[in-house]
C-alpha cells in the first residue's frame, strides 16, 4: 500500500503487487490458523463470565494472560471496585516516543451462569455456536491470532499495539470507563473488536450517543368519588409529558426518544399522587443531544397542583463520523481490498466503549467476528469470514500511524 498526501491533508491510499501479496500471506496464515482459532474461542465461551459475577472474569484472564505474554506483552490486572478486574497488556519491549495504537475489547457477557448447560458450544455447518461467541470472546480470539500471524510473519509493528480488555462493557463501562479515556488520549488510533453489524459484519463507523432520563410527576391525593377536585393528578400530567417527549423524535435527524417505562398511582379510587417515567434517547451527534437536553428539562407542568423533577441527560456521546475516524475507515477499506473483500460501513444504535475513544482518537469500530445473534440464544460467529477479520485487524496493526506515508 503506497499512501500520498491530498490537498485537504488527509491520506490517499493505493494498493500496490507488493502490499496485495503480502496481504494474500497473511489471509492465507490466518486462515491455516482455522482449527487452533476454534478451539482457543471455545476455551475463552468455555469460561462463562457474567458481568454480575465479578470473580468469573479472572478465569477469563488466566487464558488470554499466558498467550499474550508468549507474544511479547507484559501483563497488568487493574483491580475493579464495582466490577471484574481489567487486563492491560502492553509490548514488553517498546521504544521511548513510539507511537501506540489502542486495541479494545471485553470479557463480560450478558448471560448468566450455567447457560452452557442449555446453550453448548458446538460447531455446525462453518458456524462457532455459544454463549459469547460472537460478543465479544470470537473479537478477544481475533486479537490473539492477529498479533501471532504478524510474529510468525517477522512483521515489526511501527505502531505499538496496546490491549485493554475490560469487565463491564456491557452495562456502560461504568467502573472501567476511566480507564478507556486515559488509554485513548495516549493512543494514535483505537480498534475496537465489538461484532460487526448484521450477518455481512457492517464495519461500524458511527455510533448512536445514549441519553437517560427519569421523570418523576408529584401531584396531590384526593379521593376520585368524594371529592377529585381536592387532587392534581401525577397521571394525568404524566400523559403530556410523554406526548410531549414523543414530539421530540426526529426520523429524519437519527434522534429517537422513547418512554420506555411508566408508573404510578396507588388504586382506582385516587387521584394518583404520583407517577413516572424512564426516556431511552438516542442521537447521532452530540448538538442533537444538547437539544434534546434542553427540551427535555424546559418542561413544565400544565396541571395546576402538579410539579415535575427531572433527572438525566446524555451520558454517553455518540461515535461520530469526524474525520480522523473517516481517515482510518478508508484505510481499513482499502486493506480490505488488498485482502479481497469489499468492506461496507453503518451506523449502530447502540453504545461501546468507541463512542468513549472516539472522543479523543480516531476510531474504528465492529471490527470483530461476522456472525449473529448477539444476547439471543442462536447467538453464533461465521468461521470463514471471522477469519478474514482477522486477517484485516492484522493489516491494519502493521498500517502507518496517521500523518505518516
Amino acid at each position: 500500500m503506497r499512501f500520498h498526501s491530498t490537498p485537504d491533508g488527509l491520506a490517499e491510499m493505493s494498493v500496490t503487487d507488493e502490499s496485495r501479496d503480502t496481504a494474500q500471506e497473511t489471509l492465507e496464515r490466518v486462515h491455516a490458523y482455522a482449527d487452533e482459532f476454534v478451539d482457543f474461542l471455545t476455551s475463552l465461551c468455555s469460561v462463562e463470565s457474567p458481568t454480575d459475577h465479578p470473580d468469573t472474569q479472572t478465569s477469563v484472564h488466566a487464558i488470554l494472560g499466558p498467550v499474550l505474554e508468549d507474544l511479547g506483552f507484559d501483563i497488568r490486572i487493574l483491580p475493579g471496585k464495582v466490577s471484574g478486574n481489567h487486563l492491560l497488556a502492553a509490548p514488553r519491549r517498546r521504544g521511548k516516543g513510539v507511537p501506540t495504537q489502542l486495541l479494545i475489547g471485553h470479557s463480560d457477557t450478558v448471560w448468566p451462569l450455567e447457560t452452557l448447560e442449555r446453550m453448548p458450544i458446538h460447531v455446525d455447518d462453518g458456524r462457532l455456536h455459544g454463549p459469547g461467541t460472537l460478543d465479544m470472546k470470537g473479537g478477544l480470539t481475533q486479537i490473539i491470532f492477529a498479533l501471532r500471524t504478524l510474529r510468525d510473519m517477522g512483521q515489526d509493528l511501527d505502531v505499538a499495539p496496546v490491549i485493554f480488555i475490560n469487565s463491564d462493557e456491557e452495562v456502560g463501562s461504568p467502573d472501567s470507563k476511566k480507564h478507556v479515556r486515559r488509554l485513548a488520549r495516549q493512543a494514535n488510533r483505537a480498534l475496537v473488536l465489538e461484532p460487526g453489524l448484521g450477518l455481512n459484519g457492517l464495519i461500524k463507523t458511527a455510533r448512536k450517543g445514549l441519553g437517560k432520563f427519569e421523570i418523576v410527576v408529584k401531584g396531590r391525593a384526593a379521593h376520585a368519588g368524594l371529592d377529585p377536585g381536592a387532587g392534581a393528578s401525577a397521571i394525568v400530567e404524566l400523559a403530556h409529558v410523554i406526548h410531549a417527549l414523543n414530539a421530540l423524535n426526529d426520523p429524519a435527524a437519527g434522534t429517537t426518544v422513547n418512554v420506555g417505562v411508566i408508573d404510578g398511582g396507588t388504586r382506582g379510587n385516587v387521584i394518583a399522587a404520583e407517577a413516572r417515567a424512564i426516556v431511552d434517547v438516542r442521537v447521532v451527534t452530540m448538538e442533537h443531544g444538547r437539544r434534546v437536553e434542553e427540551a427535555v428539562r424546559a418542561m413544565r407542568p400544565v396541571t395546576p397542583g402538579v410539579s415535575l423533577n427531572i433527572e438525566g441527560g446524555v451520558g454517553v456521546a455518540p461515535l461520530e463520523r469526524t474525520p480522523r475516524n473517516r481517515v482510518l475507515w478508508e484505510t481499513a477499506r482499502v486493506l480490505g481490498d488488498e485482502l479481497g473483500f469489499e468492506l461496507e460501513e453503518a451506523m449502530a444504535g447502540g453504545g461501546s466503549d468507541g463512542n468513549t475513544t472516539s472522543l479523543y482518537t480516531a476510531t474504528l469500530d465492529g471490527l470483530g467476528c461476522v456472525g449473529d445473534g448477539a444476547h439471543a440464544d442462536h447467538e453464533h460467529i461465521v468461521i470463514e469470514p471471522s477469519l478474514d477479520r482477522c486477517a484485516l485487524l492484522a493489516r491494519l496493526l502493521l498500517s502507518p500511524p496517521a500523518g505518516q506515508e
